[in-house]
């Protein structure tokens, strides 16, 4: 037996003696990476935003077809002017600790939220006054209208506004959380975290789900098994072998070269419903040599999606090439801006780089090699900078550390970074207002940190605008002035059904890992 499996076996058996009741529902999960950060607010990486979802609640929910509902609020009403907005929350919401959720904590969480999401700073941007009615209804006064309330108060994409009780929202929005309290369908067992090794959580008794049926991240969310566990395993055959076993019920994110190892087996199923990733390419706009533009253009030139995705993916079904910094499958998906860029083209690229003067500095590039679902597109990435005239220097390390080092500024000497591959789904890229690549907002832009105020401008029109002939003809301005600037590259899109055994029910298809109204037959 290989030294990977016997860890597994190990640490499943002590997880059972750790804290499952004999008899429990448990539903144990390999997620796609290891949790280390548990502030949804103060981190954007998606493996926290999933445990967010688990234990806390947002006020208002994107239901499959990409409308808006109200989740923790019961009412809401806008004045005709749709600059005052007032909102009441559901009766018997309460937090882990038995305590009501109030206006208070509901007012408290927006405000740490708006500070550090580029979508809640525009809202604030915008906020005259948020005020408490009583302890179940709370108001927004705006200076003018503001186009996107609803989606702002119901984004799911990189960072959502999540309810916390108000002593832990108060905490300064530039230091992460320590008490975990939420409101959601699970209660996070921080005594059993063994970072790198296991995350528990277990049923909420005190949540009050929705009435309505589980709509995508919408309606009632009803939590039928006792214990979850997220069994952390980088190996991807370890993962499959476990499967296969039963020692796990569900692979958040197999490794591609792993899905044929599950055809025929009448025991796995995969997730049937393709939702679509876009992966993308971050330059850091800060440090040399992509603080000059005309570099990160060449750049641009000699990288190539397709060359990408089949490194990467390798299943021709499993992915397609998309030269729109949005979902090639939505409303606003254009080509405008896109020529010339994506096609490894290396002759071009080299005369740009002749051009730019590019004097041979180092271009760092991260490579996260435990992300089986990641790990591939850097190494192509270098090859082809390479071949263009680039001086690469790869740099291998596991997601986690990555997540970590983006967000310094330093020269790449001394800890930074020159480029950073990741994807994000297509919700995540749906519009300008917020798609986290698209900003330029300089030192409050995502980590990169691009600076162009005519990008801004534009995506400020967006928020307030009032067609959608309006918001799709800015959407592609965004879209031409971002990639003339290089705010980033999309690097097309693709997708990994999760794997699951066929005893395990009522798995919400399309997004992370959404674990509510899942059971175990």
């Amino acid at each position: 037996m290989s030294d990977g499996r016997l860890w597994l076996l190990a640490a499943l058996a002590v997880a059972a003696g750790a804290g499952a009741d004999e008899g429990a529902k448990v539903l144990r999960v390999v997620p796609h990476s290891n949790l280390v950060i548990l502030d949804p607010v103060w981190t954007t990486a998606t493996i926290t935003q999933d445990h967010g979802f688990l234990i806390y609640d947002t006020l208002f929910a994107q239901d499959a077809r990409g409308a808006f509902r109200p989740q923790m609020v019961e009412r809401y009403e806008a004045s005709k002017d749709k600059k005052t907005w007032t909102f009441t929350l559901r009766d018997g919401l309460e937090f882990h600790d038995g305590k009501p959720v109030t206006s208070e904590d509901v007012i408290a969480s927006l405000r740490r939220w708006g500070q550090r999401d580029a979508l809640g700073t525009k809202l604030f941007s915008f906020v005259d006054a948020i005020e408490v009615v009583n302890a179940k209804t709370f108001r927004i006064k705006l200076k003018e209208p503001y186009g996107l309330m609803l989606e702002t108060l119901g984004k799911t994409a990189t960072s959502a506004p999540f309810i916390m009780p108000r002593r832990v929202a108060e905490t300064a929005a530039d230091k992460q959380i320590d008490d975990t309290t939420g409101s959601g369908p699970f209660i996070f067992k921080k005594d059993e975290w063994k970072p790198g090794e296991r995350v528990v959580y277990v049923k909420n008794p005190r949540y009050k789900p929705r009435a309505e049926p589980p709509n995508f991240l919408a309606g009632g969310k009803v939590a039928k098994v006792d214990r979850i566990e997220w069994v952390i395993i980088k190996d991807a055959q370890t993962m499959v072998n476990a499967l296969v076993a039963g020692e796990v019920d569900l692979i958040e994110a197999p490794a591609f070269e792993s899905y044929a190892s599950f055809k025929g087996n009448p025991d796995i199923l995969l997730e049937a419903a393709p939702v679509y990733r876009q992966a993308t390419l971050r330059f850091n706009h800060l440090q040399p040599p992509f603080n000059n533009p005309k570099i990160r253009h060449a750049a641009m030139v000699a990288l190539d999606q397709t060359a990408e995705l089949r490194a990467q993916v390798g299943l021709p079904e499993m992915f397609h090439t998309c030269f729109s910094v949005y979902p090639c499958a939505g409303p606003l998906a254009t080509t405008a801006g896109m020529d010339g860029i994506g096609r490894g083209d290396a002759k071009g690229a080299q005369a740009l780089l002749k051009e730019a003067g590019y004097d041979g500095t180092p271009v760092v590039i991260m490579q996260p090699t435990d992300l089986t679902i990641l790990s591939k597109f850097p190494v192509m990435a270098a090859q082809l900078l390479r071949q263009a005239g680039f001086t690469v220097d790869l740099q291998a390390m596991d997601w986690q550390t990555l997540v970590s080092r983006r967000a310094r500024k330093d020269p790449p000497s001394k800890g930074g970074w020159n480029i950073l591959i990741t994807y994000f789904t297509a919700f995540d890229v749906a519009d300008p207002a917020v798609h986290p690549l698209l900003g330029a907002a300089c030192e409050k832009a995502w980590f990169g940190w691009p600076c162009d105020a005519e990008v801004e401008r534009l995506r400020a029109a967006y928020v307030v605008a009032s067609t959608d002939e309006q918001r799709k003809s800015l959407a592609t301005q965004v879209q031409v002035r971002s990639m003339e600037v290089g705010t980033y590259l999309p690097l097309g899109e693709y997708w990994y059904p999760k794997a699951y055994r066929r005893n395990v029910v009522g798995l919400i298809e399309g997004y992370n890992l959404m674990l509510w109204n899942v059971e175990k037959q």
